[in-house]
């Protein structure tokens, strides 16, 4: 993967789509600032003007946000975990992989997991801002909330707790918590209609056992497109 000027990606935003086994970068920027501070790559399984459809393979080098003295972000104390300062760190990610599913627009994605055996564990709504796209991958930030959705058609939400510090901590104003609270509510109308991606057949997908494992390219960080685009 090579790098690319900021107008560069812009031109590429929106325009040609990726070719399945293209590695791209899957990037989130920090709710603190425009920062980079989550970043994997993954394969392209499909990308479409509907859908975009990428795998995260186990034994994949990621960036993730740490605490600056070492400490992981889940064990520090849910009053203090926004208001320490933070670093980055690349971390492995072990266990099984990860599909990730994303429509234009849409203001949160779709990820699958499975265990070890290939047995389908469940589907995760990860409420976000709509991807941006650029040469590299695509870009969003995270909103705290999250959906997790059963193969038995249940469902709860994720990190309620974690979405009320972050408004408590200054990171998510009020008008903007209302508006994730209702792309939350538009998920849970799609997960009780039992519609797309949600039909599609995705807990059967396998990837392709000849695809290599993407490399984190050492300017993984690179200005990140506007979010939104």
């Amino acid at each position: 993967m090579t790098a690319e000027t900021t107008d560069d990606a812009t031109e590429t935003a929106g325009s040609a789509h990726w070719a399945p086994g293209d590695q791209i970068l899957w990037r989130y920027r920090s709710n603190a600032s425009s920062a980079v501070h989550i970043c994997r790559p993954v394969t392209v399984v499909q990308d479409t003007d509907e859908l975009l459809a990428a795998w995260m393979a186990p034994g994949t080098d990621c960036v993730k946000p740490l605490l600056a003295d070492g400490t992981p972000i889940h064990h520090e104390p849910l009053a203090t975990r926004y208001t320490k300062p933070r670093t980055t760190a690349v971390t492995r990610w072990f266990g099984p992989g990860v599909l990730k599913l994303a429509r234009p627009g849409e203001p949160w994605s779709v990820w699958l997991f499975w265990d070890l055996d290939w047995r389908f564990r469940n589907w995760y709504v990860n409420l976000e801002e709509p991807l941006a796209r650029w040469a590299g991958g695509v870009d969003s930030e995270d909103h705290f909330l999250d959906i997790a959705v059963y193969p038995d058609r249940s469902w709860e939400w994720k990190d309620e707790d974690e979405f009320a510090q972050a408004q408590r901590a200054g990171l998510m104003p009020a008008d903007r918590a209302e508006k994730v609270r209702a792309a939350g509510r538009a998920a849970v109308e799609l997960i009780e209609s039992w519609g797309a991606p949600f039909t599609d057949g995705w807990e059967g997908w396998r990837p392709d056992p000849a695809w290599p494992v993407p490399a984190l390219p050492d300017d993984w960080d690179r200005t990140p497109a506007r979010i939104g685009a």
